[in-house]
């Protein structure tokens, strides 16, 4: 598996292999690097039943240990995030890469499970923000219990600010947070060696034994338990997700030599406070702290959790321009936030929907307390799917270190199925939502997948095959006009209906006429060299067949410039024929009633294909008309 480097962005910090490892703490360790303020509290309050007792807290220490180990040390920094799609990670580059590289016929199952995954991390994405700031600005009622009541507004502010910054793009917002979230791990483990120093026997934990009596000791409520403690690792999809801003090598030399250690010395710092003061569970990361210093800690920590949200939210975008790119949604902007590195994109429309649906989650919910009932059953499903995935990508390989692989991750999947039986506990409590919103997504996803179908297919009836267009205009020879003309079709074999309107109502075909078709590979980007193809039809007309990968934006302009080596004219000036079809709701047939409602709607709301392509609007030429479904 290829191991992937991609430039981080205009920061520079990233000029160097540590200060790329510092942009990276920015960006992708957020998430997981913020649960120190409530994963710990979360698995002694949100359960009853378990007392705050050495056995316990030892317990819960040790099953924290074993998950980061073995979930992000293991699993993900050691065998997902080599499992790349040419320098892209997440589950949808995933999906791609093995629908590349497995049986057809496994394909619509690959494909199905993959689209979950993606679904689900979506409602990651709203929750994984409310959850971390309001954890983070609840310290404030700790440190002056005067602001309870401004806990709340201040979220708000703090949610709604972090959504405006997103148009600055990712490795400005790196450059800038990378530095503060190192010192954010470094407060981190200072706060817990200062703990662990008092009472060390919470460093016996590593040992495993303590996580297998605290089942024995606690049956009836270790699962529940169990659920909490994944409040640690949530963030490891965000992390593969956002590969593609970084590179493997970077991610893993953050998380072993700062992320890693700092984590541990905090959470066993936590638990050597509540053995010396058990009603320190009530919060836990900030009592750890002396009394002087909980404000300025407060605003620490208010800064990192929104540094947490940023790795989801970034995933977001990429993983949106992925399902764009693929066809799995309407044509959305995406705004590239970077000159030097592709991957880093700003999504208007879905930053402001995911802004909306976090801020009403945490005014919906009103504390981190009753959100940690609500997070994680989203992101176990998708990390079990992550498995699953490089499990079917192993299968049947030669090599020594994939069948290593193979065999620690078929042992890593029991853990995996665990998490998300023991999370599902949550869905009466706020579970429900991280299903609902992933499975609205999956909805609006397979109704566009299918609607889409059925369009093309309505539409490729209507489309001609090249020889019998060229015996036509062999026999009643059409007006030409000067110029060039360019027809975008999705068919690379046929006339596309644009044309063939075009002709049989003006009765004129360009002096130079080019059918455009873009294909998509199921790789981030393609190389040059095999990206453009031209074919000479005859009669002044001409094929161009463009590939790009699913993380590229493609400039019509610019690759039918790099077809002009084999073109005998210019397409500085040619003329666009798009299609612009009005779909309405015909035949029974094909969805239901209410999918194709929304279809149209979708349709009729995605961006225009010209902006998606970057073709001038001046040389625009619409072709209109009306498809049933």
């Amino acid at each position: 598996m290829r191991v992937a480097s991609v430039t981080a962005g205009e920061s520079p910090l990233a000029s160097s292999k540590f200060g790329l490892s510092v942009v990276a703490m920015g960006v992708v360790f957020g998430d997981i690097g913020t649960s120190p303020l409530y994963a710990l509290r979360a698995c002694f309050s949100n359960v009853a039943g378990v007392n705050v007792t050495e056995p316990a807290v030892l317990g819960v220490l040790s099953l924290i240990f074993w998950s980061l180990t073995l979930v992000i040390s293991v699993k993900y920094i050691g065998i997902i995030l080599r499992a790349d799609n040419n320098g892209e990670g997440g589950v949808l580059a995933l999906t791609t890469r093995v629908l590349s590289e497995r049986p057809l016929r496994y394909a619509p199952v690959i494909a199905t499970v993959g689209l979950i995954g993606c679904a689900l991390f979506y409602g990651d994405g709203v929750i994984t923000p409310a959850v971390t700031v309001l954890s983070a600005v609840e310290g404030i009622s700790v440190a002056t219990p005067a602001f309870q009541d401004a806990v709340l507004p201040l979220a708000v502010i703090a949610l709604v600010w972090l959504f405006t910054l997103q148009r600055r793009g990712t490795g400005a917002i790196g450059g800038l947070f990378g530095p503060m979230m190192l010192l954010w791990f470094l407060v981190l483990a200072l706060l817990g060696v200062r703990s662990i120093a008092e009472h060390p026997v919470v460093l016996e934990a590593v040992n495993p034994v303590h996580a297998f009596l605290f089942f024995v000791r606690h049956s009836t409520v270790a699962f529940a338990v169990f659920g909490l403690v994944f409040l640690t690792v949530t963030g490891g999809e965000a992390l593969y997700t956002d590969l593609g801003h970084f590179g493997r090598q970077p991610i893993a030399t953050a998380w072993f030599s700062v992320v890693w250690p700092c984590l541990l010395l905090n959470y066993f710092g936590q638990g050597a406070l509540l053995l010396s003061s058990p009603q320190a569970v009530a919060n836990p990361f900030y009592l750890l702290a002396p009394e002087w210093s909980r404000v300025p800690l407060v605003v620490l920590a208010t800064a990192a959790s929104i540094v947490a949200s940023q790795a989801v939210i970034s995933g977001v975008f990429s993983i949106t321009q992925q399902c764009q790119r693929l066809g799995y949604i309407p044509r959305v902007q995406v705004r590239h936030s970077s000159p030097t590195a592709i991957g880093q994109v700003y999504v208007p429309a879905v930053n402001w929907l995911v802004c909306i649906a976090t801020v009403g989650l945490a005014l919906g919910f009103g504390s981190s307390a009753s959100l940690t009932n609500a997070y994680g059953v989203g992101v176990s499903c998708t990390m079990l799917i992550d498995s699953v995935l490089i499990l079917v990508l192993l299968w049947g390989a030669k090599e020594r270190s994939a069948r290593l692989q193979f065999a620690v991750l078929c042992v890593l999947l029991a853990l995996d199925s665990a998490f998300v039986l023991s999370n599902l506990g949550k869905v009466p409590t706020g579970g429900w939502f991280p299903i609902l919103f992933g499975l609205t997504v999956f909805g609006l996803m397979r109704t566009w997948q299918r609607g889409r179908l059925i369009v093309t297919e309505k539409m490729r009836r209507e489309e001609r095959p090249v020889a019998q267009l060229l015996e036509a205009l062999e026999q009643d020879p059409p007006l030409r006009a000067p110029g060039v003309a360019v027809f975008p079709t999705s068919n690379t074999t046929n006339i596309p209906r644009t044309l063939v309107r075009n002709l049989n109502m003006n009765g004129v075909l360009h002096e130079h006429t080019i059918l455009f078709s873009l294909v998509t590979d199921r790789v981030p980007r393609v190389s040059d060299g095999g990206r453009v193809k031209v074919q000479a039809l005859g009669h002044g007309l001409y094929r161009v067949v463009a590939r790009a990968g699913f993380m590229e934006f493609p400039e019509v302009p610019r690759l039918l410039r790099m077809a002009q080596q084999w073109l005998p004219f210019r397409t500085d000036d040619a003329v666009y024929f798009l299609g612009r079809d009005d779909i309405v709701i015909g035949s029974p047939r094909g969805m239901q009633r209410w999918r194709k409602k929304l279809f149209i709607f979708l349709a009729r709301n995605s961006e225009y294909a010209a902006a998606s392509f970057a073709i001038p609007p001046s040389q625009v030429m619409e072709v209109g008309g009306q498809v049933e479904i």
